[in-house]
């Protein structure tokens, strides 16, 4: 699997366990209707953002065995809610090496760059 940047896709996060998949990587699949391919952290502007739009990431959902996300968490991100936070002024920090290429259908590498952090090690 690659990333944006066309080297090996680089774990997003443990801790919370994220992706499409749960284990931790922003990878997806023909089922993955929403491209959880963006590897991104979060802020509380864009906690507050995607509520608005009906999509509660704060909030523990315990069917679900969702921990509830807080600032600073990392977590894989649909793209196109990505975009839309992006286009209102809301996009989270992203992890270039962490998000998927698939991503890359969706929204520019230049946007992508402009909103990018450092890779550190992840939980």
């Amino acid at each position: 699997m690659k990333n944006v940047l066309g080297t090996t896709l680089q774990l997003c996060s443990r801790s919370p366990l994220t992706g499409y998949h749960r284990d931790g990587f922003c990878k997806t699949d023909n089922n993955d209707k929403g491209r959880h391919v963006i590897a991104s952290i979060m802020t509380e502007k864009f906690l507050a953002f995607t509520r608005s739009k009906g999509n509660d990431l704060s909030t523990p959902n315990v069917l679900y065995g969702f921990p509830g996300l807080k600032e600073n968490d990392r977590w894989c991100l649909c793209a196109l809610r990505w975009k839309e936070a992006y286009e209102a002024g809301y996009a989270p920090p992203v992890v270039l090496e962490a998000t998927h290429e698939k991503a890359l259908e969706f929204v520019d590498l230049e946007i992508l760059i402009e909103h990018s952090v450092r890779s550190e090690s992840t939980s």
